[in-house]
């Protein structure tokens, strides 16, 4: 590879960091808007709260996410891998409920969600992207297990900030958006096997999401 497409690559991750860390930091200040104002139910601040905290780390983890060996080719996994990872966030413009148990069952699937997240990051170090992309493979922690045990974290987040804005066009993004996420993880798979030689005997033996399901 030259040293003008190296620095090109470079120039486009960086951006590409830049963007995706100011578009959670977007989303949690106006998520803290709410907190702020002090004029909901508890249970509606406690689950704005921990979504909040939750976009916040979104924002570092993109930040401090390590250069990529390699990336996805072609235009369809960079627009699986834009729509899914922002897509589902819109919906925190939407109108929030009030109601005390959708708030409550959202808080337990964000925490739930968030704290799979660390866990996972811990083993995934800092080979954590939005765009397929090869780092490393990792078979540590929930990875000895599934494969995209981070996918699966995600979906339960996102499925919390539904239960706060509950609607059916809220349920129709939360439908869409696991198609995509199907989509991303062949696009990833796709890219680690031929980058990664010892990704297939890894995935041989792992479930993708569900164990005995997928």
């Amino acid at each position: 590879m030259s040293t003008v497409t190296l620095s090109k690559n470079r120039s486009y991750e960086w951006m590409m960091q830049l963007l995706g860390s100011m578009w959670f930091m977007l989303l949690g200040l106006c998520v803290a808007i709410r907190i702020g104002s002090f004029t909901d139910p508890w249970p509606s601040l406690l689950s704005s709260f921990c979504l909040a905290v939750f976009y916040m780390l979104l924002a570092v983890l993109i930040m401090t996410r390590s250069p990529a060996k390699a990336h996805a080719d072609g235009l369809l996994p960079r627009i699986a891998a834009f729509v899914g990872s922002y897509m589902p966030w819109t919906i925190s413009f939407f109108g929030k409920t009030d109601q005390a148990l959708p708030n409550l069952l959202s808080t337990a699937c964000v925490l739930i969600g968030m704290i799979m997240m660390l866990v996972t990051i811990r083993h995934l170090g800092r080979s954590f992207s939005l765009v397929p992309q090869a780092r490393s493979v990792v078979q540590t922690g929930p990875y000895r297990w599934i494969k995209h045990p981070l996918y699966f974290a995600e979906e339960i987040v996102i499925l919390g900030v539904v239960l706060q804005y509950l609607t059916p066009v809220t349920v129709l993004i939360l439908v869409l958006h696991i198609g995509v996420q199907v989509c991303r993880i062949l696009y990833e798979e796709d890219l680690l096997r031929r980058t990664c030689p010892e990704y297939s005997s890894y995935e041989a033996s792992r479930w993708r999401l569900v164990p005995y399901v997928w």
